[in-house]
């Protein structure tokens, strides 16, 4: 293993002993963001750590800094090169950073069972990352007794939720005035559901607000958070050999309709919509963002080398067709790059490159 990934597994290694020991112990003092900040790091770390060990980057280059814990994400489900992680580990692993950019920068409150989920959905992650991808054991780091305890641990993620809105609803009751602490623990269902629906974003106030006036009328928990229905808790193993995992549950009906259409039956957020946000333009949606040509564009995202960048590019395939989708981050790159860049070298560059490609093999003699 590489030098600098090795020293990236160490700390990603001691950042989740110390979120762990925080877990476990008594005081509840700044407890809960203590658990999320300690994992949060502990993951980045990991990601950083096997990026680097299966040939991948984790800077720009230019850039003085690393990419940061979404970019790793994404590059551990879209780079075919590296790509390590699936949709069920990017579900863990978005709920963490969000609840910890929600603790550390604002409020969140979770309960007892949700934090104990987390926790033990993360250890089972990290477990599984540094076995399959770097080749290590993390029981040889940690003694038996290191894994998150609960006496009363969750054993169904809708049942946990119905709980939660539960109390909630109370917090909202008439003459209360605990609608502040109310909007935190919607906070933290909000982020666990769009984590599931591919999200990344933090719910805003007026999110929250809808939610707790839609709670308030009677809305389901299916209306409220339709990601929660397409996921399962599945438990297995004992002592530090335990694994929670959230995963997704398979043949769910998904029924895709316009907008503006009212369904009877409840319709559920698939992830690839979000992506499709995220990727949101086409070869020529990009041309007129940035103002170039169509051709000109083209060389311009084999100059800048996009169509490797997680951030700037994903390929789609439906059916037998395949899709090049860019985001908006490939606009600022391809704008950024133009103040100061030689377009007419460029694209001789560009078309010297295609005519080495169009030219026949030369023939082999006998």
């Amino acid at each position: 293993m590489k030098r600098e990934a090795k020293l990236l597994l160490s700390n990603a290694v001691e950042a989740l002993v110390l979120g762990i020991e925080l877990f476990n112990r008594p005081s509840d003092r700044g407890r809960v963001e203590a658990v999320l900040i300690h994992l949060d790091h502990a993951f980045e770390m990991l990601l950083k750590s096997a990026i680097l060990h299966k040939g991948g980057r984790i800077r720009e280059r230019g850039q003085p800094n690393t990419v940061g814990f979404d970019h790793c994400v994404r590059v551990g489900l879209s780079d075919g090169r590296v790509r390590f992680l699936s949709d069920d580990d990017a579900v863990v692993l978005r709920a963490v950073n969000a609840l910890r950019d929600a603790a550390q920068h604002h409020l969140v409150s979770l309960s007892e069972q949700q934090i104990y989920m987390h926790s033990q959905a993360s250890l089972t992650l990290f477990r599984s990352i540094m076995k399959d991808v770097l080749g290590q054991d993390i029981t040889v780091e940690l003694p038996d007794r290191v894994l998150p305890l609960s006496t009363t641990p969750p054993v169904d993620l809708a049942a946990l939720f119905d709980t939660e809105i539960e109390e909630v609803k109370r917090l909202l009751e008439p003459g209360k005035r605990h609608r502040i602490e109310a909007m935190a623990k919607l906070r933290s269902l909000a982020i666990v559901n769009g984590a599931i629906e591919g999200k990344t974003t933090q719910p805003t106030v007026a999110d929250l607000h809808k939610l707790g006036s839609s709670l308030l009328k009677g809305k389901s928990l299916h209306d409220l958070f339709p990601g929660v229905a397409t996921v399962n808790l599945t438990t297995s193993g004992s002592g530090v050999g335990i694994e929670l995992r959230i995963t997704k549950n398979q043949g769910i009906p998904v029924q895709l309709v316009r907008e503006e259409a009212a369904p009877e039956a409840p319709v559920i957020a698939v992830k690839r919509v979000d992506e499709l946000g995220f990727y949101n333009l086409g070869r020529d949606g990009l041309a007129d963002k940035v103002n170039l040509s169509g051709v000109m564009t083209s060389a311009m995202v084999w100059h800048l080398g996009l169509q490797s960048d997680p951030d700037c590019h994903k390929e789609f395939c439906i059916g037998r067709s395949r899709f090049h989708r860019y985001s908006q981050k490939a606009v600022a790159k391809i704008n950024q790059s133009l103040e100061n860049l030689d377009q007419a070298a460029v694209w001789s560059a560009y078309r010297a490159r295609k005519r080495v490609e169009a030219a026949p093999a030369p023939a082999v003699s006998s």
